[in-house]
């Protein structure tokens, strides 16, 4: 059966303060689950693309947790498997009263620290119309997840499965000069590249969004996406660039998982194949919709949701 799109990446358990301000002084968390690709699978998949995710969790209570929640979210998991003597990965968010935050992580090593570029199989890979890469994953073990990459994008153009890729630098993770090589190297392969401007920056060395728009351009990327927050985003194509304004949310309480939502909206319009502006405007409101709900994932929402947010779905409310 052919699916849409597949992502790589570690699943965490994230555990959500009960409380706001500094962590230090936080006593009581809730268990949830999260993580970079884990989100962006989540919210293809509500928003009603076929996904697959690759990944490893820890033969542990936490990783039972999270193969049960992304079952249930209709992820496909047959590339998904538990691992012996490795704990499932697990990070602790602080939230500000602003909703703005940090995340702390403990996931050294993690379980995908197992995985190799054998167990990547050319007949999944070729099974989907779009692989989806972040930074994050590769982040974690530059050398080697950078060969399981590298692995994934033969097989993805040897059958013309499409490239899309997040940046998503996490400087906990690794330097600005180690995300520049490794990330700037996969370039040449990404038909859609959705990055924010500080990345840009970290990848290009310039502030200039119209340099950095011409410089990834220059590496053959069908779809540059600048993500660029409450200030909306744009994207630059053979035709041009459309700027689009962001919507206003309801009230923003938790940043975490906007830009995953964004990615999953901008997908899910590129590959049915809408115009331009459409899937935009698409990604923007999926954007606006996240930051609304405290969590990773819990405000990724559903395609007919979005529809009726935009004004094309009429909704009966009682």
């Amino acid at each position: 059966m052919l699916m849409d799109v597949l992502t790589i990446g570690d699943g965490m358990i994230t555990m959500d303060p009960k409380a706001r301000g500094p962590m230090r002084f936080v006593n009581e968390f809730q268990r949830k689950v999260g993580g970079a690709e884990l989100n962006f699978a989540i919210g293809a998949s509500r928003l009603g693309l076929k996904t697959g995710w690759i990944s490893r969790l820890g033969n542990d209570e936490f990783g039972r947790v999270i193969h049960n929640f992304m079952r249930g979210e209709g992820v496909d998991m047959s590339q998904v498997e538990y691992v012996e003597g490795i704990p499932t990965s697990v990070y602790f968010k602080e939230i500000m009263e602003d909703g703005s935050g940090r995340s702390f992580y403990y996931r050294n090593p993690t379980p995908m620290s197992v995985l190799t570029p054998e167990d990547i199989k050319e007949e999944h890979i070729k099974n989907f119309k779009l692989i989806h890469l972040t930074g994050v994953f590769l982040a974690l073990n530059p050398t080697k997840h950078l060969e399981i990459v590298e692995r994934i994008i033969y097989y993805a153009k040897k059958h013309d499965v499409k490239i899309s890729m997040d940046p998503n630098i996490r400087l906990r993770l690794w330097s600005k000069d180690k995300a520049r090589e490794v990330l700037t190297s996969l370039l040449p392969h990404v038909n859609v590249l959705l990055t924010g401007e500080e990345e840009g920056e970290i990848l290009l060395g310039t502030t200039s969004v119209e340099e950095m728009i011409e410089q990834f351009r220059g590496y053959g990327i069908d779809h540059v996406v600048i993500k660029k927050g409450a200030d909306g985003a744009s994207v630059t194509t053979a035709e041009g660039t459309l700027e689009m304004a962001a919507f206003t949310p309801r009230k923003v309480v938790d940043t975490v998982g906007a830009g995953d939502g964004f990615d999953a909206g901008y997908i899910t319009g590129y590959l049915k194949d809408w115009s331009v502006e459409r899937s935009l405007r698409f990604a923007n409101k999926v954007g606006s919709m996240v930051v609304s709900v405290v969590g990773d994932n819990e405000g990724l929402p559903y395609y007919e949701d979005v529809l009726a947010e935009l004004g094309e779905r009429e909704t009966i409310e009682r």
